[in-house]
């Protein structure tokens, strides 16, 4: 696949945006998860875990994308992944989900930061040193700038990779992760990554 295309640009500005601006001091994204209840050509309304519901401007040219499934089995040594975890009572760091980035994203958002998938979880985006083969899944020894974290990630985890989708997949009963900014009174999407063939996003 060329990452010249339209969609593999598309693909790589959500990668960097939805992970690496995360953290980024100027920009602070806020990051909306949910299940869309309502689909304009000019915005979506999201319907949140916690039952509020947030309306989201999204213009018709907001880029949007979907994730596919891919085996834990084939993650490498050398692989460039987005890892959202939490520590055990054991204190080792547990994936929640992981995303494997396409080459041309290499780089996006490297660290290790909090994140707000869950209570105390953690996003660790870097990359792969070494892999584990455990009982229950796989250890990944993940090395970035200034530090290095083992994630272990069980055999249920989710393991994901951006895939192609537009706006005619942004309906109603889809789940959907959005990237926004805050925007007057309510938000403005940068970018939708949309359920799509029965794959939620799980970052």
């Amino acid at each position: 696949m060329s990452y010249r295309t339209p969609l593999a640009r598309a693909l790589f500005s959500l990668a960097v945006l939805a992970c690496a601006s995360a953290h980024a001091a100027d920009e602070k994204p806020v990051r909306i998860r949910g299940d869309i209840v309502a689909a304009t050509a000019d915005g979506i309304t999201v319907k949140h875990p916690s039952g509020e519901q947030v309306k989201i401007a999204a213009p018709p040219d907001t880029a949007v994308s979907s994730v596919k499934n891919v085996p834990l089995s084939s993650i490498k040594s050398g692989d460039y992944v987005g890892a959202a975890s939490r520590k055990g009572a054991d204190g080792k760091q547990t994936a929640m989900e992981v995303l494997v980035f396409p080459e041309a994203a290499r780089g996006s958002g490297e660290g290790h930061y909090g994140w707000d998938l869950a209570p105390d979880s953690s996003m660790t985006n870097a990359n792969v040193d070494a892999v584990v083969t455990g009982t229950n899944g796989r250890d990944l020894k993940l090395s970035y700038k200034g530090g290095t974290q083992t994630i272990v990630v069980p055999a249920n985890a989710p393991v994901v990779t951006f895939a192609p989708a537009t706006r005619a997949d942004v309906l109603p009963g889809k789940k959907v992760f959005v990237v926004a900014k805050p925007s007057g009174d309510g938000y403005l999407a940068q970018r939708i990554v949309v359920e799509k063939d029965g794959v939620a996003p799980p970052m």
